[in-house]
């Protein structure tokens, strides 16, 4: 018999919530691996949750896998060009790529649409 409930794979919007709510939880307690897993699921269902995506970015940073974090946060910053918080995330994740050009430009970007004392230090305009 097919299935008519219009879940896939026995996900539903609650469970989505949870594992989001879980993935959070998981990376304060400073287990990334284990919210990218809950993450991955989330994103497979809903591809177009920023909110996911960008956790998923600080998950896999945090996790020094910075390739997929760095993927994670330019789809962010595709979606909202103004996240400051973004910018300065992907500028981090440049800065331990050794990428120091490209890092400086998203610090300045994000200094620039939030004075952020973390930011602004980071941006380094007097340089």
């Amino acid at each position: 018999m097919p299935d008519t409930s219009g879940s896939t794979g026995g996900r539903t919007p609650e469970t989505d919530v949870i594992d989001f709510r879980a993935a959070e939880h998981l990376l304060a307690a400073r287990d990334p691996r284990g919210a990218v897993k809950l993450l991955d699921g989330v994103i497979a269902a809903h591809p177009e949750n920023t909110a996911a995506r960008l956790l998923r970015a600080r998950a896999f940073f945090a996790a020094a896998q910075l390739r997929p974090a760095e993927l994670e946060f330019t789809i962010v910053l595709e979606r909202e060009p103004d996240n400051a918080f973004a910018h300065f995330a992907l500028g981090r994740t440049y800065e331990r790529q050794g990428r120091v050009d490209q890092a400086k430009r998203h610090f300045r970007l994000a200094a620039a649409l939030d004075p952020n004392p973390q930011y602004v230090k980071a941006a380094r305009f007097e340089n």
